[in-house]
């Protein structure tokens, strides 16, 4: 799939009918002043959700412990 490439002045001025073509699937790299600044591509949602604490084995029991006082 080639990708489309547009300047961001022109961008800015069509971005609604850029988003409908990355919807499509579409590939765009937007340039500015001639070189490649970013690249719009379709989101993808993963189904997997990560849950913070999950990784058994990673935290010793010192890390739960208080932590010393603040010096002033």
């Amino acid at each position: 799939m080639a990708s489309k490439v547009v300047d961001v002045d022109e961008a800015e001025a069509h971005l609604f009918s850029l988003l409908d073509e990355v919807a499509r699937g579409e590939e765009v790299i937007l340039v500015k002043a001639g070189q490649p600044c970013a690249k719009l591509v379709p989101f993808v949602p993963t189904e997997e959700r990560r849950v913070a604490g999950l990784i058994p084995g990673r935290l010793d029991d010192s890390f739960f412990e208080p932590l010393p006082p603040r010096r002033a």
